[in-house]
């Protein structure tokens, strides 16, 4: 469905953030990618979004192809048209509006009038305290109400694709295990595909089917969930998890980091 190849971006013209990254979303699935900060996670959404011009993000190579369709030259709203939402870090909804104003902006690209209210029925479904809170403003929302408020933006528009950008980010434990279980439920239910950027990889791969790890610009290492949650390296150095009455020497961190150099 989405399939990006040998992706090369650069911010204003000098400083090379994509180095060459390859990673596909196949349909109906899940697809994290992980990795620190400054590892290029939210850089190849934003380019995938088409709003490099005001981030003065350029492609310098590769492409990204949906439905066969190359779409580097795009504009936002033609990739918006066609299927391909973006939830982006930190919320961004309307804090002045209400929270059934925010909804409504988000319907914007249905062509198809008519379909708006059984849209916003349907994310109220998914998210009941929006409904209990529609005439509310947006601005006064819990944290988690907020990432809620911005999945449902999305949601109404009709996608094929919705890319989150660390929905995580910000809340608490419970909030964040309720979040993610609505993510897995609108990818199983309402049949749309997710690319999910996280830095909390254990939760993304708990319901992710298959993830890549970024690291300075590049994809270091890929598999399917299952594969990447045993991994011994991940498992450390992503996850906090060791064997028990093992210790890891400097020298062998640096035979990690040199090793995934290397992979890249």
């Amino acid at each position: 469905m989405l399939k990006i190849t040998n992706l090369e971006t650069t911010y204003n013209d000098i400083i090379l953030a994509l180095k060459g990254i390859s990673l596909e979303v196949l349909p109906l699935r899940i697809v994290a990618v992980l990795g620190a900060n400054g590892a290029g996670k939210t850089t190849t959404i934003n380019t995938i979004s088409g709003i490099r011009k005001t981030l003065n993000l350029t492609i310098e190579d590769g492409t990204i192809e949906f439905e066969g369709q190359i779409i580097n030259d795009k504009e936002p709203y033609e990739i918006v048209s066609i299927g391909i939402l973006q939830v982006p870090e930190g919320r961004r909804i309307f804090a002045e509006l209400t929270v059934e104003e925010n909804i409504i902006i988000g319907s914007y690209s249905l062509i198809n009038r008519g379909m708006f209210s059984k849209k916003k029925e349907l994310v109220f479904t998914y998210f009941p305290i929006l409904k209990a809170r529609r005439s509310q403003l947006a601005g006064y929302l819990s944290g988690g109400e907020q990432q809620m408020l911005a999945m449902a933006r999305a949601l109404v528009a009709d996608p094929k694709v919705v890319m989150m950008d660390e929905p995580s980010l910000g809340l608490a434990p419970l909030t964040v295990k309720e979040i993610f279980q609505i993510i897995a439920r609108i990818n199983s239910q309402e049949q749309v595909s997710i690319l999910l950027v996280e830095q909390n990889a254990n939760v993304a791969l708990s319901i992710a089917h298959y993830g890549y790890v970024m690291e300075n610009g590049r994809v270091v290492m890929e598999g399917k969930s299952e594969t990447l949650r045993e991994n011994k390296d991940i498992r450390e150095f992503y996850l906090g998890l060791t064997e028990v009455g093992t210790k890891k020497s400097f020298r062998d961190v640096k035979h990690y980091r040199r090793r995934k150099r290397w992979l890249s």
